[in-house]
């Protein structure tokens, strides 16, 4: 369970992340469309966890790995938007988040179901 304050700081970095990706992010990473889907705080908010999901991308790997290259780059530009909030601006982790892939596949794993129905049997014993 996190505290408040680092839900408030995950919020904040969350914010200034996708502010970046938006602004810096079409220029280094090919027109990609980057979300910033969750940020997870360590207890001494030194270190964020950052997921993200994309669009109009092909190879997501690739972009991650052009991602991780620039977290430097990324981490500074962060540095400046929350140099006044924060003490120590906090290593950055970058991981993809494949949660709406995961659930487009159980729905159409759902969907390709064939439930028979109830034998007569059962019914009338209810």
């Amino acid at each position: 369970m996190e505290s408040k304050r680092q839900q408030k700081v995950a919020r904040q970095i969350q914010k200034d992340l996708s502010d970046i990706f938006q602004k810096e992010g079409r220029t280094w990473f090919d027109n990609a469309f980057i979300t910033v889907t969750i940020v997870r705080m360590s207890p001494d908010l030194s270190v964020a966890r950052v997921y993200l999901s994309f669009l109009a991308v092909k190879n997501k790997g690739l972009v991650l790995e052009q991602i991780q290259e620039r977290s430097k780059q990324i981490r500074q530009l962060l540095g400046q938007r929350v140099r006044h909030q924060l003490r120590i601006v906090p290593e950055v982790h970058f991981y993809l988040d494949d949660t709406a892939e995961y659930a487009a596949k159980m729905d159409s794993l759902f969907a390709g179901l064939t439930i028979p129905p109830a034998p007569k049997e059962d019914e009338d014993q209810l």
